[in-house]
């Protein structure tokens, strides 16, 4: 298990404890949470903790804050949406669309490193948000390839159909066909991206580029060529973008700009990166399943709690479905408050903390 998490453990039981309850909620997902909507969430959940480990890659161990994630989302989605709909739903099509998606992600952000990284921070920042907006337009504007703003609707392999039944009795419960092949295609995707992931962050390279987040100008006085470092970073964020956006398309059957490409989406990595931990691999996997969790059944929460408090005129008002936004926000601000670190960085420390203190 060391060997397999790169030496890079927990280092904290209770984060352990939570790591490993998400791991067997995620893979018995369709066992243990019967439902389509369940089942939906669980698929957007493992489609969300790549995007945001990805872009942790840059934000929390690089140091460098982008906006054009969720382009290269987009590029990922599109490449197997026109590769199917042009091609045919066929797996060599698929492959042969991937890869085109990969080869343009990676030319991109190598561009983008090379041309921009040598700029500082928020010359960056509006440079990645310039592209991303000019990509976002133009796939809103390419309708004869793209769909336009309506996007992209296509037929996946026959082995991958929700119609493609592997038997006819249902197993617990839970029949099993292309549907569910697909939902495990991508755990079986997320978890090795993962931990290719952790095998690069905690590599030389890895460490390299916590050198630059903490000190650039110690590092390049050291001796590392840091535009280097950091192009590679952004090559790398990229192409794991570009497979969390390939995965999202797959498991829709459909991309569109706002699907794909939108700034909410955008936001939404950036708020779980934080609330998660930046700088932590572990910290997108807790993040991202208390988010979409909450994102997802906190309107319901809030409907069933309303009953409750029906007539009473201020808290009937606050507890209303339509308030889970202001709610969601809420419990943001509780949890930068009082996790400055994220919640792995406060479990770490906790950790940390007890061991420090316990009797020798």
């Amino acid at each position: 298990m060391r060997a397999l998490l790169s030496h890079d453990l927990p280092r904290s039981r209770l984060l352990a404890g939570l790591l490993i309850a998400c791991f067997v909620g995620l893979l018995g997902a369709p066992f243990i949470f019967p439902g389509t909507q369940a089942l939906n969430v669980a698929a957007k959940v493992l489609v969300f903790i790549l995007l945001v480990a990805s872009y942790d890659l840059l934000l929390g161990y690089t140091g460098i804050v982008s906006f054009a994630h969720t382009m290269f989302v987009g590029i990922g989605a599109y490449g197997i949406a026109i590769a199917s709909t042009r091609l045919g739903p066929d797996a060599a099509s698929l492959a042969l669309g991937f890869a085109a998606a990969l080869l343009l992600s990676a030319v991109l952000a190598l561009a983008m490193g090379l041309a921009s990284l040598r700029v500082k921070a928020i010359f960056f920042a509006m440079i990645t948000l310039a592209v991303a907006s000019a990509f976002m337009t133009l796939a809103s504007q390419l309708s004869d390839i793209t769909g336009g703003e309506d996007g992209l609707n296509f037929q996946l392999p026959e082995l991958l159909r929700p119609s493609t039944e592997f038997l006819e009795e249902p197993v617990l419960g839970v029949t099993l066909d292309g549907r569910l092949l697909t939902y495990y295609l991508l755990f079986t995707a997320v978890t090795a991206l993962i931990l290719l992931l952790l095998r690069i962050v905690n590599s030389p390279f890895g460490r390299v580029l916590q050198a630059i987040r903490e000190n650039e100008f110690r590092a390049e006085a050291i001796g590392y060529r840091t535009v280097v470092y950091r192009t590679g970073a952004n090559v790398i964020a990229a192409l794991l973008a570009c497979c969390g956006g390939a995965l999202l398309a797959l498991w829709l059957r459909y991309t569109g700009p706002e699907t794909a490409m939108s700034m909410e989406i955008m936001l939404d990595l950036l708020l779980i990166v934080v609330i998660g931990g930046m700088g932590t691999v572990y910290g997108a996997v807790i993040g991202s399943v208390l988010f979409i969790v909450a994102q997802n059944y906190l309107q319901a929460l809030l409907k069933a709690a309303g009953s409750w408090v029906e007539g009473v005129p201020v808290l009937g008002t606050l507890i209303s479905p339509d308030r889970w936004l202001l709610w969601l926000g809420l419990l943001f601000v509780l949890a930068v408050y009082h996790f400055p670190g994220g919640i792995v960085g406060r479990l770490r420390l906790a950790a940390w903390t007890r061991g420090r203190r316990a009797p020798r």
